[in-house]
């Protein structure tokens, strides 16, 4: 899946609630400034806030975490926590990411921005998805992260991207059930490929991939004898994608092997 979210436009217009403060030129070099000392809250924020700005991920996020650590009560720490979240994701530490983000809304459920954090959890299993021929463990807990979001914001400023995400996620599942069903296809195991191709009707029934299921359906089910079923798939796949070449496959599929159903 390409990186959809590198651009800082509308992550950082999202954080600008959250990161108002202006950023302060640091001198020190990073080692420096990741070792424990004390510093007021303003001036070790600043400090994360500066190195966020020049493209210093990893350096941002452990002084954003210093926040916190320094600072637990303090009202920047809970800017830190997100802050830090966002550095994390930035530098694809997506597992840091995740857990900076999970430990903001664990802290603060009900605050202005644990539609942000939501988000910034769905995108790191998004940013995540592998290739269909690869296990699709991160691809679900994508579906699931997005899910969420959209379940608990549907107003909020993230869920028409998280819509339009969910609607990739589920085309790239769809394609996965697909391939393994080829698959069983190839070696003949045609009840086990039916199951596939109807998950995909079943489940995915808006993406790319149902008009090439139902084709695939009335194969199967031409194999398996079946050919009251092959008619019912080919006649579903006619009515709604009559122009497809699926259709056209399907179609002559039944007049060469079940003309009388």
């Amino acid at each position: 899946m390409s990186k959809s979210f590198r651009s800082p436009g509308l992550v950082l217009g999202a954080l600008a609630a959250v990161a108002t403060l202006s950023a302060c030129a640091g001198g020190s070099k990073n080692k420096a400034d990741t070792q424990y000392v004390a510093r007021d809250v303003s001036t070790l924020y600043n400090s994360a806030k500066y190195r966020l700005d020049r493209g210093q991920y990893k350096l941002a996020a452990a002084l954003f975490d210093e926040v916190e650590r320094q600072h637990p009560y303090s009202p920047w720490a809970r800017r830190a926590q997100l802050m830090s979240a966002f550095s994390y994701y930035m530098n694809q530490d997506y597992t840091e990411a995740v857990s900076a983000a999970q430990r903001f809304l664990a802290i603060h459920p009900g605050n202005k921005d644990a539609p942000y954090a939501f988000y910034l959890i769905s995108l790191c299993y998004y940013e995540q998805i592998a290739d269909v021929t690869r296990d699709q463990k991160i691809t679900q807990q994508a579906k699931d992260a997005l899910g969420e979001l959209i379940r608990r914001y549907p107003e909020s400023r993230y869920a028409a991207d998280a819509r339009l995400k969910l609607d990739l996620v589920n085309d790239h599942l769809a394609g996965k059930e697909m391939e393994v069903g080829r698959f069983y296809q190839r070696r003949g195991q045609w009840i086990a490929a039916t199951i596939r191709f109807r998950n995909v009707i079943d489940q995915y029934q808006t993406t790319t991939h149902t008009p090439e299921a139902l084709e695939r359906l009335v194969e199967s089910y031409l194999a398996l004898g079946l050919p009251e079923e092959a008619k019912k798939a080919a006649a579903v796949l006619g009515a709604n994608y009559p122009g497809s070449k699926w259709y056209q496959h399907a179609h002559k599929l039944m007049r060469e092997h079940a003309p009388g159903a």
